[in-house]
């Protein structure tokens, strides 16, 4: 790999105004390309699905450059409720019906290796990111209990046995509020700093000889052998790409950005609320998110304070208050905090896809690209970025079982996507709250 000179990112655009970027590990600014880089893989983002896989490919021995428009982890890597979750955004079951056994077999073979993968990372190169074990699905109503004991019974069947039942009372066991008339607990799951994680593996990349340069937003690609991606200020010329920027990849790769929709998610952090008041609220320590359709999600921070999120905003805008969408959500769970200080909020950007299932593919031979986890994309990014070594050097199948899904296009297109989109959530919001 041959690298020319670089410039200063001292003008990159920084972290999100986050609890995350707040406590985030010391990392270096990484210059920005200048000039004419050659290497074996130029991987576009440096996100979990980036960073994971550059990181694979690095350890095969291929020389890797990194180009990141902004900073490691600024995205939704950088800014997600920090959950690590099982399986995909739609669960085996869907998968089994929709696309046939066969490729439900050979996703459920994969789907809790996401959080396999994170682990590994984790020992391996000694990451610092508050990794603490155990998760849980809460349900509202009779119904949503109803369908946690169908979970149960479907990750079972695929060889998962890390699930426990609550029912009534039990709860209480985990959970400090009366919103909930069950839970499964997945005590192999479990939650972490996600900024500190991708920033860990940035830098067990460059301890192998990776290249990362922040500043360096891409404005277009030259397909051919090798490709030719150019910035403002520079060029990558390599044997094969990785397209990794997920929701921010605008105008580079028009072949699928028709088939995903940017959506927002909106977290607080309230202020630090002491060791026995936080464990009143979660006595475990246990990661939560409920079963609604638009769901909130929440866990203790290592300083106890309790992060909260939920709500999708579909398009690219943001509520102009963040505090005013998820603070009734947090007081509607915990009623006793319903006057607490917020000390963050910040708002994620992540993609979503028709299907809810990720996207995975291969352009003209040697650009690859995974995205649109649509909101469950800490554990599954990681795994894409295995996978996408593995292709790398010969080893198809287990991409291929995620290529061969579909890439559906919203209906009505670009123009229609994002109020159609809303109207449907309205409807299944609707039907959560009357406990349909």
């Amino acid at each position: 790999m041959s690298i020319s000179p670089v410039s200063s990112a001292s003008s990159v655009i920084g972290h999100a105004a986050s609890w995350y970027a707040a406590t985030a590990n010391p990392a270096p600014e990484r210059p920005a390309l200048e000039g004419e880089v050659t290497c074996d893989v130029c991987v576009v983002g440096a996100g979990f699905t980036g960073i994971s896989a550059a990181l694979h490919l690095a350890e095969r021995g291929l020389s890797v450059v990194v180009l990141e428009a902004s900073r490691v982890g600024f995205g939704a890597s950088g800014r997600n409720g920090g959950q690590i979750v099982n399986s995909y955004s739609r669960d085996l079951d869907v998968i089994e019906a929709k696309y046939g056994l066969d490729t439900a077999r050979a996703l459920g073979d994969m789907a809790f290796e996401g959080n396999r993968i994170i682990r590994e990372r984790i020992d391996q190169y000694a990451i610092d990111c508050d990794l603490k074990d155990g998760n849980l699905f809460a349900a509202c109503n009779a119904r949503q209990l109803e369908g946690l004991r169908e979970h149960q019974a479907l990750w079972e069947r695929y060889g998962y046995h890390e699930l426990e039942l609550l029912e009534g009372e039990a709860v209480k066991r985990e959970v400090g509020s009366e919103r909930y008339t069950g839970a499964l607990v997945d005590h192999g799951g479990g939650h972490l700093h996600p900024l500190n994680l991708v920033l860990g593996q940035a830098a067990a990349l460059e301890s192998l000889g990776g290249r990362i340069l922040e500043g360096s937003p891409v404005t277009g690609l030259d397909h051919g052998e090798p490709v030719r991606v150019h910035t403002a200020r520079g060029s990558v010329r390599a044997e094969r790409v990785v397209m990794a920027g997920n929701a921010y990849l605008k105008g580079v790769l028009p072949e699928i950005e028709g088939k995903s929709m940017p959506c927002g998610t909106q977290i607080i952090t309230t202020e630090p609320l002491g060791e026995e008041r936080a464990r009143s609220l979660l006595p475990n320590g246990l990661a939560v998110e409920d079963c609604n359709y638009l769901l909130d999600y929440y866990r203790l921070t290592r300083d106890n304070r309790l992060l909260y999120g939920g709500g999708v905003n579909y398009g690219d805008d943001d509520p102009g208050d963040i505090e005013a969408v998820i603070r009734p959500k947090l007081a509607r769970t915990f009623p006793e905090l319903a006057d607490v200080r917020v000390d963050y909020a910040w708002s994620g950007t992540f993609l979503m896809t028709l299907s809810r299932l990720p996207q995975f593919g291969v352009i003209n031979g040697n650009v690859y690209y995974a995205q649109g986890y649509s909101g469950h994309g800490v554990t599954c990014t990681h795994l894409a970025g295995k996978l996408i070594a593995e292709v790398m050097h010969g080893q198809d199948e287990r991409f291929d079982a995620f290529a061969g899904l579909p890439h559906l296009p919203f209906p009505g297109g670009r123009l229609l996507r994002v109020p159609l989109s809303a109207l449907g959530a309205w409807y299944y919001a609707t039907r959560d709250k009357l406990g349909l």
